[in-house]
């Protein structure tokens, strides 16, 4: 089992993403506890009442909401009693077994899991301390609940992290299965809350990986003058499709002002995995003989790690990008070092790839007068052999040439055609 646990600002934020899951079918409220009455009878805000009135006896106190989350292996099936059971175990190990808490099942991923809504405000008013939560309270008590339930181990190699986002379905939204703000919005919460990025590109480099990507508009528009972003969903081909959304209708504010702040402290936050990313490259491309670009990619998936290559509208390669969902972080080739930069990588690899078909690529989002997306990274493009400049101008003009020489032959030819007919005549 693996227990994540994010610490914000906002139990309004927490309690709507998880409210929303389960508008979409993806989530199911298994358990509350400290709510008096029927919680199935409760709304939205009956919910978000409890939790307020309790952060309200301390104002001053800003950090005051948790969102925990428990992971269980891809193999493990357990029934809702079972992950009550653990719950109520683990928030009383934690120290929060007389907060007021909600838990939900999720089933929006390959592997089970729940997550856990709460406030550290108690009904005294006190602050319930949170610093090094994760490593003094929340890794102890998860080894014990993997004992007592007889779960497979974190530490275990069986145990597979997954991504643990669902990519976003456009065919259910565009036929109204699946609403699309809620559709967006279940993909920008978890990413925006759990992975480091320090740019718009690189925030948009995880979210395509789920099917979303935000939107700025033509530099001479005033929506990219006033920094405005909206969200949308992608196609197939990774191209944005339906009407997007403003950040500023999400309850979270995704907003450019407000990510940039997250920018600029994330990038302190992904400096410690640095050497593990680099560590597992560096071992993959000396272990894995006759590496191509393809597998060089696929198994770096099975590592949880997502390589994209940049290129712009020509197939010039400028730049890779490698996305950890294990540690939830993102790096460019670049900030990695000179040896983990497309033209090195690329020039590694043993064999070339075969050029992909027309209909296998992923192409770049056309300009458009009101919004602009980030370049659409396409993985399987073969950059273009070098070519003598002087080559196609000489093969242009021959050929206009000769097409010339024919167009004169063959009106010489009608006029005395013509010419002939007039005199039988």
């Amino acid at each position: 089992m693996v227990a994540k646990i994010s610490i914000g600002k906002s139990i309004r934020g927490m309690l709507h993403y998880n409210e929303n899951k389960v508008d979409s079918g993806e989530a199911t409220l298994i358990m509350s506890s400290g709510f008096a009455g029927d919680i199935e009878g409760m709304n939205f805000n009956n919910k978000l009442k409890r939790f307020d009135h309790l952060i309200s006896l301390r104002p001053g106190v800003k950090t005051n909401a948790l969102h925990i989350s428990l992971n269980f292996h891809s193999t493990e099936q357990l029934s809702d009693e079972i992950l009550q059971q653990i719950a109520n175990s683990y928030m009383e190990k934690i120290g929060f077994g007389d907060q007021p808490f909600l838990v939900y099942r999720h089933d929006d991923a390959a592997h089970m899991h729940m997550h856990i809504v709460t406030t550290n405000i108690t009904r005294e008013g006190r602050r319930i301390d949170l610093h090094n939560i994760g490593q003094k309270l929340s890794e102890p008590a998860r080894k014990i609940i993997e004992g007592d339930f007889n779960l497979i181990k974190a530490e275990s190699k069986l145990f597979k992290q997954e991504a643990g986002i669902k990519r976003a379905d456009a065919e259910k939204a565009k036929y109204g299965r699946l609403p699309t703000k809620a559709a967006i919005n279940n993909v920008i919460i978890p990413v925006v809350r759990n992975y480091n990025f320090q740019s718009l590109t690189e925030m948009n480099a995880i979210l395509r990986c789920f099917n979303v990507t935000a939107l700025t508009g033509a530099e001479n528009t005033p929506m990219f003058q006033n920094k405005g972003l909206m969200y949308s969903l992608l196609d197939e081909k990774g191209l944005p499709v339906g009407v997007p959304i403003k950040a500023s209708s999400f309850y979270t504010k995704p907003t450019l002002k407000n990510l940039e702040k997250k920018f600029e402290s994330d990038r302190k936050k992904r400096l410690p995995f640095k050497a593990d990313i680099k560590k597992r490259i560096d071992l993959l491309l000396s272990i894995k003989k006759g590496m191509t670009r393809l597998r060089f990619e696929s198994e770096m998936k099975k590592q949880g790690i997502d390589v994209l290559i940049r290129q712009n509208q020509q197939g010039f390669i400028f730049g890779t990008t490698f996305i950890d969902h294990i540690n939830k972080v993102v790096f460019n080739g670049s900030d990695l070092g000179k040896g983990y930069s497309a033209k090195v990588l690329t020039e590694s690899f043993n064999t070339p790839n075969k050029l992909p078909q027309e209909k296998d690529l992923v192409l770049q989002t056309p300009k458009s007068k009101q919004l602009q997306s980030e370049p659409v990274v396409a993985s399987y493009l073969k950059a273009p052999e070098p070519l003598n400049f002087l080559t196609p101008l000489l093969t242009s003009t021959r050929q206009d040439l000769e097409i010339g020489v024919a167009k004169k032959r063959k009106r010489r030819k009608k006029r005395g055609q013509s010419a002939d007919q007039e005199l039988t005549l």
